[in-house]
């Protein structure tokens, strides 16, 4: 049997449960930091006397440092492997953690929410592509889509966390508030410890022995690795050491370069603004305003939560273009009801709320499952990082604009933005969206595949190269 059959067609064991979890910690990490912050700023303006400028700043320091993470430590981990950056990128972001507890101004803040930043935007290609490699074919999607149960998880355990320290000790708690995100940083370090390199990756890089060691450590209890064929899929890269960025601007792959950060950037554009802003937002419909708004925040924390939970099962029965394609158009009309009826009754605003958080759980998930199976092993984590960026301009614009937008505009027009950004990505999808389902990661990432006569089969979405029909084939 072939290596990458014997991982698409594997149980689903105690192994793949403890290494979902294990990235699952990265997600709800990026979703405690991100969002705590909402509340620890309240503290921090009134001890730093911060001006409008810092202020903005330190909200949008960590998506900065986000976004060049993800460019640029995703293409090493596609050279230097995902075990190492895994764990590297956990340390870093707990020591900045512990860091944000000692800082004297808003500048040092900034630094440290920076670095927090970088490591967060490393995690999302290390742990998207660890995982999609290692996953079994049938519950691929809906484990990726997981990850993301793990951002609103986080976001709505830092709204809890706020509000009780906000509750309790009030805003001159921020450096607790901040500094408990090294506590779970360091559980999810722990968790992390002993997880084996992805084979797909070894073997790529020609580390055949590497990859036995990996797949006997993790599948032993039902694969016979002396059985395995170990084919690599195209010509090892360790003859250069360097990661070929080229292929993400050729066929196919630039169109789904496009596709997943265009509806990525979408939808988070709206979405980071309601998350981050949400008491604001609240206190602008007239529901509450202080710490009481908080509160209000994390019941649609909770209701983001609960929209993934159908979007999971769909995503394996329904399939990812349909998914995709219906949320983001339920999504919009929320949106424009509360634009075109910012006066409606309470009833009304927290019915549309609930709505659109509800309907976002569908491309929530596709945010981690699509770049993961839409690219080759050799650029994933680069194709990731890529798209992670992308979505990071739309998350960092979304936040900027939107206090402006309310103050300048009011409520409503702002509202009717959104709709229109969401509406975009429904169009965006319709034409772009790609069908995975059912296919092996080699088949949706378009990699040549071998055949039991060892030659190799392109599958939808790219076709062999020269160097690909002259794979590296060892049997044990």
């Amino acid at each position: 049997m072939d290596i990458h059959v014997a991982i698409d067609e594997a149980r689903f064991t105690r192994f793949h449960k403890k290494l979902v979890a294990a990235c699952m910690g990265g997600p709800i990490l990026d979703g405690y930091i991100l969002s705590i912050i909402a509340i620890a700023l309240i503290g921090i303006s009134a001890d730093f006397n911060t001006s409008a400028l810092e202020t903005s700043l330190i909200g949008a320091s960590a998506l900065v440092g986000i976004f060049l993470g993800a460019v640029f430590l995703g293409p090493l981990t596609d050279r230097i492997g995902r075990q190492l950056m895994y764990t590297i990128d956990l340390w870093v972001l707990v020591i900045g953690s512990v860091l944000q507890f000692f800082v004297q101004d808003p500048t040092q803040l900034i630094i440290a929410r920076f670095i927090m930043g970088l490591a967060i935007g490393a995690d999302y290609p290390i742990a998207n592509s660890l995982l999609a490699e290692w996953l079994p074919r049938k519950r691929r999607g809906q484990m990726l889509g997981v990850l993301q149960v793990g951002w609103f998880i986080g976001a709505a355990l830092a709204s809890l966390v706020g509000y009780a320290m906000f509750e309790l000790f009030g805003g001159e708690s921020w450096r607790w508030m901040l500094v408990s995100s090294a506590l779970m940083g360091a559980i999810v370090l722990l968790v992390r410890l002993g997880t084996p390199e992805s084979p797909r990756w070894l073997l790529h890089h020609g580390r055949t022995k590497e990859a036995k060691a990996s797949l006997r450590a993790a599948l032993a209890d039902q694969l016979s690795v002396e059985h395995l064929v170990f084919e690599s899929e195209a010509k090892p890269a360790t003859e250069t050491g360097k990661v070929n960025l080229r292929v993400l601007l050729q066929r196919p792959y630039l169109k789904r370069i496009i596709f997943c950060s265009g509806f990525y950037t979408l939808q988070v554009g709206p979405l980071f603004a309601i998350y981050t802003f949400g008491p604001t937002i609240l206190a602008s419909f007239g529901l509450g305003h202080g710490n009481a708004s908080n509160l209000g925040s994390v019941v649609i924390d909770l209701v983001f939560l609960a929209g993934c939970i159908p979007a999971l099962k769909l995503i394996e029965t329904w399939g990812r273009r349909p998914l995709i394609i219906w949320c983001f158009a339920l999504m919009a009309i929320p949106l424009f009801i509360l634009g075109f009826a910012p006066s409606a009754p309470v009833g009304v605003i927290i019915a549309c709320f609930c709505a659109y958080a509800l309907f976002s759980g569908g491309p929530s998930i596709l945010e981690w499952a699509y770049p993961s199976e839409l690219f080759p092993t050799n650029v994933r984590a680069s194709a990731v990082g890529i798209t992670t960026a992308a979505s990071r301009i739309g998350a960092a614009l979304g936040t900027f604009g939107l206090p402006f937008a309310i103050d300048a505009w009011g409520i409503g027009p702002t509202m009717v933005i959104a709709a229109v950004v969401t509406a975009a990505g429904f169009f965006l999808c319709f034409f772009l969206a790609e069908e995975t389902r059912g296919m092996t990661l080699a088949q949706a990432g378009g990699e040549p595949t071998a055949q039991p006569g060892g030659e190799p089969t392109a599958q939808p979405g790219g076709e062999p190269t020269a160097e690909e029909k002259a794979p590296v084939r060892e049997t044990v």
